[in-house]
Protein backbone atom coordinates (compact mmCIF):
# COMPACT_ATOMS: atom_id res chain seq x y z
CA UNK A 1 0.00 0.00 0.00
CA UNK A 2 2.69 2.71 0.88
CA UNK A 3 3.89 2.03 -3.07
CA UNK A 4 0.93 2.85 -4.53
CA UNK A 5 0.52 5.95 -1.98
CA UNK A 6 3.59 7.19 -3.06
CA UNK A 7 2.96 6.66 -6.95
CA UNK A 8 -0.62 8.32 -6.31
CA UNK A 9 1.08 11.50 -4.56
CA UNK A 10 3.72 11.61 -6.70
CA UNK A 11 1.51 11.82 -9.83
CA UNK A 12 -0.79 14.33 -8.26
CA UNK A 13 2.62 16.54 -7.18
CA UNK A 14 3.87 15.60 -11.42
CA UNK A 15 0.30 17.37 -12.15
CA UNK A 16 1.14 20.32 -9.99
CA UNK A 17 4.36 21.43 -11.45
CA UNK A 18 3.45 20.93 -15.21
CA UNK A 19 4.75 24.64 -15.31
CA UNK A 20 8.29 23.32 -14.70
CA UNK A 21 8.28 19.99 -16.64
CA UNK A 22 7.46 22.91 -19.55
CA UNK A 23 10.87 24.82 -18.54
CA UNK A 24 12.66 21.28 -18.60
CA UNK A 25 11.18 20.33 -22.15
CA UNK A 26 12.48 23.72 -23.12
CA UNK A 27 15.58 23.73 -21.56
CA UNK A 28 16.05 20.10 -23.87
CA UNK A 29 14.98 21.55 -26.71
CA UNK A 30 17.07 24.58 -26.73
CA UNK A 31 20.42 21.91 -26.00
CA UNK A 32 19.36 19.62 -28.81
CA UNK A 33 19.62 22.86 -30.99
CA UNK A 34 22.73 22.71 -30.21
CA UNK A 35 23.59 20.43 -33.13
CA UNK A 36 20.24 20.80 -35.04
CA UNK A 37 20.12 23.66 -35.91
CA UNK A 38 23.86 23.86 -37.44
CA UNK A 39 23.16 20.38 -38.90
CA UNK A 40 19.99 22.05 -41.02
CA UNK A 41 22.28 24.70 -42.15
CA UNK A 42 24.86 22.43 -43.37
CA UNK A 43 21.65 20.10 -44.97
CA UNK A 44 20.10 22.83 -46.83
CA UNK A 45 23.67 24.47 -48.05
CA UNK A 46 24.79 21.55 -49.25
CA UNK A 47 21.63 19.97 -51.20
CA UNK A 48 19.37 23.45 -51.84
CA UNK A 49 16.32 22.01 -53.55
CA UNK A 50 18.22 19.38 -54.79
CA UNK A 51 15.78 16.34 -55.34
CA UNK A 52 18.61 13.75 -53.59
CA UNK A 53 16.54 14.76 -50.29
CA UNK A 54 14.55 12.17 -52.04
CA UNK A 55 17.25 9.58 -51.14
CA UNK A 56 16.96 10.51 -47.98
CA UNK A 57 13.82 10.04 -47.20
CA UNK A 58 13.48 5.87 -46.17
CA UNK A 59 16.56 6.37 -44.51
CA UNK A 60 20.09 7.74 -44.46
CA UNK A 61 22.64 7.62 -47.63
CA UNK A 62 26.16 7.49 -47.28
CA UNK A 63 26.16 8.16 -51.37
CA UNK A 64 24.46 10.99 -50.89
CA UNK A 65 26.26 12.78 -48.24
CA UNK A 66 29.84 11.44 -50.47
CA UNK A 67 28.49 13.91 -52.77
CA UNK A 68 29.26 16.74 -50.96
CA UNK A 69 32.93 16.68 -50.93
CA UNK A 70 34.70 18.16 -48.45
CA UNK A 71 32.08 20.15 -46.58
CA UNK A 72 30.51 16.43 -45.36
CA UNK A 73 33.96 15.53 -44.08
CA UNK A 74 34.62 19.15 -42.27
CA UNK A 75 30.77 18.51 -40.46
CA UNK A 76 31.93 14.78 -39.84
CA UNK A 77 35.10 16.12 -38.23
CA UNK A 78 33.33 18.22 -35.71
CA UNK A 79 30.43 16.25 -34.83
CA UNK A 80 32.28 14.65 -31.97
CA UNK A 81 33.23 18.24 -30.71
CA UNK A 82 29.56 19.20 -31.02
CA UNK A 83 28.21 15.78 -29.81
CA UNK A 84 30.46 16.24 -26.61
CA UNK A 85 29.38 19.49 -26.20
CA UNK A 86 25.27 18.66 -26.24
CA UNK A 87 25.87 16.12 -23.52
CA UNK A 88 27.86 18.81 -21.45
CA UNK A 89 25.06 21.19 -21.44
CA UNK A 90 22.38 18.77 -21.50
CA UNK A 91 24.10 17.60 -18.24
CA UNK A 92 24.65 21.19 -16.40
CA UNK A 93 20.75 22.12 -17.51
CA UNK A 94 19.68 19.19 -16.01
CA UNK A 95 21.26 19.14 -12.72
CA UNK A 96 20.06 23.25 -12.87
CA UNK A 97 16.39 23.08 -13.71
CA UNK A 98 16.25 19.37 -11.61
CA UNK A 99 16.84 21.24 -8.33
CA UNK A 100 13.91 23.54 -9.13
CA UNK A 101 11.99 20.33 -10.33
CA UNK A 102 12.35 18.22 -6.71
CA UNK A 103 11.55 22.02 -4.45
CA UNK A 104 8.70 22.53 -6.06
CA UNK A 105 7.56 18.30 -5.66
CA UNK A 106 8.36 18.57 -1.92
CA UNK A 107 5.22 20.71 -1.68
CA UNK A 108 2.20 18.92 -2.47
CA UNK A 109 -0.52 21.55 -1.95
CA UNK A 110 1.72 24.70 -2.27
CA UNK A 111 1.01 26.13 -6.04
CA UNK A 112 4.05 26.40 -8.41
CA UNK A 113 5.68 29.83 -8.23
CA UNK A 114 8.49 30.49 -10.96
CA UNK A 115 10.29 32.88 -8.63
CA UNK A 116 10.65 29.70 -6.22
CA UNK A 117 11.39 27.31 -8.93
CA UNK A 118 14.55 29.30 -10.31
CA UNK A 119 15.89 30.13 -7.05
CA UNK A 120 15.73 26.84 -5.56
CA UNK A 121 17.67 26.32 -9.11
CA UNK A 122 20.25 27.90 -8.54
CA UNK A 123 20.64 27.05 -4.75
CA UNK A 124 20.53 23.43 -5.21
CA UNK A 125 22.83 23.50 -8.37
CA UNK A 126 25.78 22.67 -7.17
CA UNK A 127 25.15 19.72 -4.93
CA UNK A 128 22.40 18.25 -7.40
CA UNK A 129 25.61 18.52 -10.32
CA UNK A 130 27.86 16.45 -7.76
CA UNK A 131 25.22 14.29 -7.54
CA UNK A 132 24.72 13.26 -10.63
CA UNK A 133 28.26 13.11 -11.73
CA UNK A 134 29.13 10.79 -8.90
CA UNK A 135 25.77 8.55 -9.34
CA UNK A 136 26.53 8.46 -13.30
CA UNK A 137 30.58 7.43 -13.03
CA UNK A 138 29.34 4.89 -10.40
CA UNK A 139 26.79 3.55 -12.82
CA UNK A 140 29.46 3.74 -15.66
CA UNK A 141 31.81 2.35 -13.64
CA UNK A 142 29.59 -0.81 -12.91
CA UNK A 143 28.80 -1.28 -16.71
CA UNK A 144 32.07 -1.70 -17.39
CA UNK A 145 32.71 -4.14 -14.14
CA UNK A 146 30.23 -6.08 -14.30
CA UNK A 147 29.47 -6.49 -18.01
CA UNK A 148 32.38 -4.87 -19.93
CA UNK A 149 35.50 -6.78 -18.31
CA UNK A 150 33.76 -10.71 -17.58
CA UNK A 151 32.18 -10.83 -21.41
CA UNK A 152 35.98 -9.71 -22.79
CA UNK A 153 37.35 -12.36 -20.63
CA UNK A 154 34.76 -15.22 -21.86
CA UNK A 155 35.74 -13.67 -25.21
CA UNK A 156 39.22 -14.41 -24.95
CA UNK A 157 38.26 -17.90 -23.71
CA UNK A 158 37.75 -18.82 -27.34
CA UNK A 159 34.65 -21.01 -26.71
CA UNK A 160 33.13 -23.54 -29.21
CA UNK A 161 29.81 -22.09 -28.79
CA UNK A 162 28.01 -18.66 -28.93
CA UNK A 163 25.83 -20.00 -26.30
CA UNK A 164 27.72 -19.52 -23.42
CA UNK A 165 28.93 -15.86 -24.13
CA UNK A 166 25.48 -14.89 -25.17
CA UNK A 167 24.10 -16.28 -21.78
CA UNK A 168 26.35 -14.20 -19.96
CA UNK A 169 25.82 -11.57 -21.42
CA UNK A 170 22.22 -11.37 -21.08
CA UNK A 171 22.91 -12.31 -17.19
CA UNK A 172 25.35 -9.40 -16.34
CA UNK A 173 23.40 -7.16 -18.37
CA UNK A 174 20.06 -7.78 -16.53
CA UNK A 175 22.35 -7.71 -12.87
CA UNK A 176 23.75 -4.57 -14.64
CA UNK A 177 20.06 -3.26 -14.81
CA UNK A 178 19.17 -4.25 -11.44
CA UNK A 179 22.17 -2.35 -9.79
CA UNK A 180 21.89 0.95 -12.04
CA UNK A 181 18.08 1.07 -10.56
CA UNK A 182 19.34 1.39 -7.33
CA UNK A 183 21.60 3.95 -8.10
CA UNK A 184 18.68 5.91 -9.59
CA UNK A 185 16.86 5.19 -6.20
CA UNK A 186 19.81 6.59 -4.48
CA UNK A 187 20.17 9.53 -6.74
CA UNK A 188 16.52 10.76 -6.35
CA UNK A 189 16.60 9.76 -2.25
CA UNK A 190 19.49 12.35 -2.34
CA UNK A 191 18.06 14.84 -4.21
CA UNK A 192 15.22 14.69 -2.57
CA UNK A 193 16.89 14.82 0.99
CA UNK A 194 18.70 17.70 -1.03
CA UNK A 195 15.99 19.81 -1.85
CA UNK A 196 14.03 19.44 1.68
CA UNK A 197 17.31 20.24 3.74
CA UNK A 198 18.96 24.12 4.36
CA UNK A 199 22.27 22.00 4.06
CA UNK A 200 24.06 22.18 1.16
CA UNK A 201 25.61 18.90 1.16
CA UNK A 202 26.48 16.84 -1.60
CA UNK A 203 28.07 14.05 0.07
CA UNK A 204 25.34 14.11 3.39
CA UNK A 205 22.83 13.68 0.72
CA UNK A 206 24.72 11.06 -0.94
CA UNK A 207 24.90 9.08 2.62
CA UNK A 208 21.37 9.75 3.30
CA UNK A 209 20.19 8.05 -0.41
CA UNK A 210 22.50 5.27 0.36
CA UNK A 211 21.13 4.65 3.85
CA UNK A 212 17.40 5.37 2.40
CA UNK A 213 18.22 2.93 -0.24
CA UNK A 214 19.02 0.01 1.58
CA UNK A 215 17.13 0.61 5.05
CA UNK A 216 13.61 1.03 3.26
CA UNK A 217 15.03 -1.57 0.28
CA UNK A 218 11.31 -3.84 0.32
CA UNK A 219 9.43 -0.76 -1.09
CA UNK A 220 11.90 1.40 -2.53
CA UNK A 221 13.23 -1.19 -4.75
CA UNK A 222 10.02 -2.70 -5.79
CA UNK A 223 8.38 1.47 -6.82
CA UNK A 224 12.23 2.63 -8.29
CA UNK A 225 11.64 -0.32 -10.83
CA UNK A 226 7.88 0.07 -11.75
CA UNK A 227 8.52 3.23 -12.19
CA UNK A 228 11.80 2.84 -14.73
CA UNK A 229 9.58 0.15 -16.51
CA UNK A 230 6.78 2.80 -16.88
CA UNK A 231 9.76 5.06 -18.79
CA UNK A 232 10.87 2.18 -20.80
CA UNK A 233 8.16 1.69 -22.03
CA UNK A 234 6.82 5.14 -22.97
CA UNK A 235 9.72 6.18 -24.55
CA UNK A 236 9.57 2.35 -26.84
CA UNK A 237 6.09 3.72 -28.03
CA UNK A 238 6.96 7.91 -28.97
CA UNK A 239 9.97 5.93 -30.59
CA UNK A 240 7.55 3.59 -32.62
CA UNK A 241 5.12 6.68 -33.45
CA UNK A 242 8.12 8.69 -34.80
CA UNK A 243 9.49 5.70 -36.57
CA UNK A 244 6.59 4.70 -38.72
CA UNK A 245 5.42 8.05 -39.15
CA UNK A 246 6.88 9.44 -42.52
CA UNK A 247 5.02 12.92 -43.84
CA UNK A 248 5.97 13.86 -47.13
CA UNK A 249 4.31 17.15 -47.18
CA UNK A 250 5.98 20.73 -45.50
CA UNK A 251 2.52 20.52 -43.56
CA UNK A 252 3.14 16.67 -42.14
CA UNK A 253 6.45 17.56 -41.45
CA UNK A 254 5.08 20.52 -38.95
CA UNK A 255 2.99 18.17 -37.77
CA UNK A 256 5.47 15.66 -37.01
CA UNK A 257 7.30 18.08 -34.93
CA UNK A 258 4.71 19.34 -32.32
CA UNK A 259 3.26 15.70 -31.82
CA UNK A 260 6.81 14.77 -31.38
CA UNK A 261 7.66 17.93 -28.72
CA UNK A 262 4.09 16.78 -26.87
CA UNK A 263 5.44 13.20 -26.89
CA UNK A 264 9.19 13.98 -25.25
CA UNK A 265 7.09 16.75 -22.80
CA UNK A 266 4.92 13.79 -21.73
CA UNK A 267 8.11 11.56 -21.73
CA UNK A 268 9.75 14.40 -19.43
CA UNK A 269 6.67 14.21 -16.99
CA UNK A 270 6.62 10.69 -16.18
CA UNK A 271 10.39 10.80 -15.29
CA UNK A 272 9.25 13.85 -12.94
CA UNK A 273 6.23 11.17 -11.68
CA UNK A 274 9.22 9.20 -10.43
CA UNK A 275 11.20 11.76 -8.72
CA UNK A 276 7.21 12.88 -7.22
CA UNK A 277 7.06 9.47 -6.11
CA UNK A 278 10.54 8.77 -4.64
CA UNK A 279 9.92 12.19 -2.79
CA UNK A 280 6.52 10.89 -1.71
CA UNK A 281 7.82 7.95 -0.53
CA UNK A 282 10.76 9.67 1.91
CA UNK A 283 8.15 11.51 3.46
CA UNK A 284 5.99 8.54 3.99
CA UNK A 285 9.33 6.99 5.84
CA UNK A 286 10.17 10.16 7.56
CA UNK A 287 6.30 10.30 9.18
CA UNK A 288 6.61 6.52 10.14
CA UNK A 289 10.31 6.97 11.58
CA UNK A 290 8.31 9.82 13.74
Amino acid sequence: MKIFKAIASGFCRTLKVWKGILLVWLGSLLTVSIIAIPMRSFMKAGFGKSMVTERLADGIDMAAFGDLGDAFWNMAASFPSSFLLLILVGFILGAFLTGGIFDALKSPLSRFSGASFFRACAANFWPFLVISLLCSLIILFLGLFVVALPFSLVRGMQTQSETGPASFVMISGLIFLLIAAIMVMVADYARAWQAASDRRSCFKALGFGFSRTFRTFLSSFPLIVLMIIIQFVAGFVILRVLAVWKPDTGAGVFLLFIISQVLIYLKTGIRVWRQGSVTALKEINDNKAL
